[in-house]
Order: structure tokens, then C-alpha cells, then sequence
């Protein structure tokens, strides 16, 4: 029964840490974004170079690893040893709850090294959910603190 409950849980911890996955791709667009003015340049790839996207901290990982963590632990021993089962489990829960929700929405991502018309080389960080390779013609769209690169 407890390895039912345990997989549950571990399901359940797994399903959340999805939830919190964020796209950061040339196409993908936040809320405050739409509908506003973006300015639009051009040029040619200089460089392309693989990066990791690291995701933001939302805290889930951390919290529910304690939660659970907390939960099992305190199955361990009898009377004082319970209680310290339950700090210790809270304790490592979290800091596994922490490296699984960082791993699981960790982006491969592409730092794109453009030289633009105009003289000027810039390095744009995206997702990398389009191909480039040096030589490519591309835009770049630049505003609301956002930029992004694409054919």
C-alpha cells in the first residue's frame, strides 16, 4: 500500500513540475507582448553556439519535495526519532525537489550571434526551436524588453 501511495505522489510531484515549464522560443509571446510595437532589424548569422536555459525558481520543487519528504520521513523510528525523521526528510526533500523541478525545465537553448546591417554585431539567447547556422539572413524583432531572431 505505501508503494502505491509513494508512486502517487511521485506522479503527482511529476504532473506539477510540467505545470511550470515556460517557452522561450522565437515564436512564443507573453500576454504583454501582443499587440505591441516591435522594432525590426536585419542581418546575417555570425555564430551559433549551444546554451542551456535555465528556468525560474517558482518554488514548487522545493515545497513540495519538503512536503513529502516531511511525510516520509516521519515514518521513521518511534517518538523523538519520528520528529527527526520528518526534519531530515523535509530537509533532503527539498533540496530534491529543487534539482527536479530545475532539471525537468531546463530549455536547450542558442545564444545566435548576428553581425546587422548596420555594422553592429549583437548575441541574441532563445530556445532553440529554429535552426540557424552562420551565413542565415535574418530579423531580428526587438521591444518590451524582448528580442528574438528568425528567418
Amino acid at each position: 500500500m505505501r508503494t502505491i501511495t509513494r508512486a502517487a505522489c511521485a506522479a503527482a510531484f511529476a504532473a506539477m513540475l510540467g505545470g511550470c515549464a515556460y517557452n522561450m522560443g522565437p515564436g512564443d509571446y507573453h500576454a504583454v507582448e501582443a499587440r505591441g510595437e516591435q522594432s525590426v532589424r536585419f542581418g546575417v548569422v555570425d555564430s551559433v553556439k549551444p546554451v542551456r536555459i535555465q528556468p525560474y525558481n517558482t518554488g514548487v520543487g522545493s515545497t513540495s519535495g519538503a512536503f513529502i519528504g516531511g511525510i516520509a520521513g516521519s515514518n521513521v523510528g518511534g517518538g523523538n526519532g519520528q520528529i527527526v525523521g520528518a526534519i531530515g526528510g523535509a530537509l533532503i526533500g527539498s533540496i530534491l525537489g529543487y534539482n527536479i523541478e530545475k532539471s525537468a525545465n531546463e530549455l536547450p537553448g542558442v545564444e545566435v550571434t548576428v553581425l546587422l546591417d548596420s555594422g553592429k554585431y549583437i548575441a541574441v539567447v532563445q530556445e532553440a526551436t529554429e535552426p540557424f547556422k552562420p551565413g542565415d539572413r535574418v530579423r531580428i524583432l526587438g521591444g518590451h524588453n524582448s528580442t528574438r531572431v528568425t528567418h
